[in-house]
């Protein structure tokens, strides 16, 4: 029991439910002497940075996922298990504030891979089911069906997973949720029904309390240490990442982009002299080594969809960029320097 990992854990992002501040789960995490704790906020990834960062401060491991809930009851814990897993989950909480007819069922079929998702809605565990039982599994939490959800488990071959749905650092905090609840729902705290509140014990206990809660179903609360320790928890926030361009790969992206700088010269100046090849070879054996291919052709999809666009600073001294209709001024004919844009010495990323 002592692997145990608190796997669904909400803070004050939680709007209208969550209590405790981030630091304030992670200070109390350590208290405990947990190692490990995940932050699963409902439909968002609002903390993740700033959970990252306070779980290291305390010495926790941080976990990422979300909760996401949608109409007609269905939900799903969705945890990240590697950098695809987490890229997925972006896309679908994306997906779920966007579309007015999403659905998460068949959203998650679509993008589970590199996710656990842990769920009791058993409809949607059922057609997860048919595309196999890896990472996949059915949520018991103290409270909330847990009798039903244990024999479900048993039915199904779908592994249980034991959680306490956290909405609470500590149980004294109850009586303030109740008040937030009552605020967000706009009536009387005497008004609220069962559905409208957590639980008294939603708060972030010790192990050997949740050990309590699970005498029947101990696999449940192995199979919660052996999810955590199989999550991504290397989180580096300091590396830029930039979009991709369709689905091509680096080559592809190079190639798209020359030939739209070959064909925007011939726009820009008819017949290319010598000069504006030499400039044109210049920038783009550039652009390669930096790999910025993607970069540019993103920039240069969004300024094409509107009528009229004005690339700022050193962006316009790059005829990949006047070719292109990001910037509209003859870096040839005003003899401005590339190199104030990019250069192979340069470590800043571009900016347009």
């Amino acid at each position: 029991m002592s692997g145990f990992m608190h796997l669904h854990v909400h803070s004050h992002y939680s709007r209208g439910w969550g209590i405790g501040t981030i630091e304030e789960l992670c200070r109390a995490a350590g208290d405990l002497g947990m190692k490990h704790l995940a932050l699963t906020d409902t439909n968002g990834l609002y903390g993740a940075v700033f959970f990252v960062q306070a779980a290291r401060d305390a010495g926790i491991t941080p976990i990422l996922g979300s909760e996401l809930v949608c109409s007609a009851g269905r939900r799903a814990l969705l945890l990240a298990k590697d950098r695809d897993g987490y890229a997925n989950l972006c896309r679908l909480i994306s997906d779920r504030h966007c579309h007015g007819r999403f659905d998460l069922i068949r959203s998650l079929r679509e993008r589970r891979a590199g996710l656990v998702v842990c769920s009791d809605d058993f409809a949607l565990l059922k057609a997860l089911k048919c595309d196999g039982t890896r990472d996949l599994f059915v949520e018991m939490s103290p409270g909330y069906r847990m009798a039903a959800c244990h024999a479900f488990s048993r039915s199904t071959g779908i592994p249980p997973l034991a959680t306490n749905r956290v909405f609470l650092v500590h149980r004294e905090q109850y009586g303030l949720h109740r008040i937030l609840r009552a605020v967000d729902r706009n009536i009387t705290c005497s008004r609220l029904g069962p559905e409208d509140m957590c639980r008294e014990h939603n708060y972030l206990c010790a192990l050997r309390v949740m050990a309590d809660h699970f005498p029947h179903a101990p696999e449940a609360v192995e199979n919660a240490a052996a999810v955590g320790e199989s999550c991504c928890v290397s989180w580096d926030w300091g590396e830029i990442v930039f979009p991709r361009f369709g689905d091509m790969d680096d080559r592809e992206a190079f190639e798209r982009l020359y030939a739209a700088v070959i064909e925007g010269c011939g726009r820009r100046y008819g017949a290319l002299s010598p000069a504006v090849r030499a400039r044109v070879d210049r920038e783009m054996k550039i652009i390669r080594e930096k790999n910025f291919a993607h970069y540019f052709l993103v920039v240069a999809d969004i300024t094409a969809r509107v009528p009229r666009s004005c690339g700022r600073g050193s962006a316009a001294a790059s005829i990949v960029s006047y070719a292109l209709g990001i910037t509209h001024v003859d870096p040839i004919a005003h003899n401005l320097f590339f190199e104030r844009f990019l250069n192979p010495e340069r470590r800043d990323p571009p900016d347009i």
